[in-house]
């Protein structure tokens, strides 16, 4: 749940409170966080949430087929040696989870 209510004050001009519910133990490891980088509470989670949208805005967009084709020109640049057959990851796999088991 969220409330949200603008405020005019004189120092700051207009802002906007957020209050958000948290339990204790979630707003004391927030807490804490934002203790060890020298943060008040409220400037780590802004920061958090202007790092997520700096995120969300940086992720490629393919929208084209010339644009999904251009993706993958560049992944083979980077990435140059081929990938080993679906068959051999298969039993790099299936080795891998008998390698645990016990005889019953």
């Amino acid at each position: 749940m969220c409330t949200i209510s603008t405020h005019n004050q004189r120092w700051f001009g207009s802002v906007t409170r957020i209050h958000i519910l948290l339990d204790e133990a979630e707003k004391e490891r927030y807490r804490r966080r934002a203790e060890r980088a020298g943060m008040s509470l409220g400037a780590w989670l802004r920061q958090a949430a202007q790092e997520k949208l700096a995120a969300e805005q940086s992720a490629i967009r393919l929208e084209t087929v010339a644009e999904l084709r251009a993706f993958f020109a560049s992944c083979d640049e980077r990435e140059p040696d081929k990938e080993p057959d679906w068959a051999d990851h298969r039993r790099v796999i299936e080795s891998s989870q008998q390698s645990g088991l016990t005889p019953t």
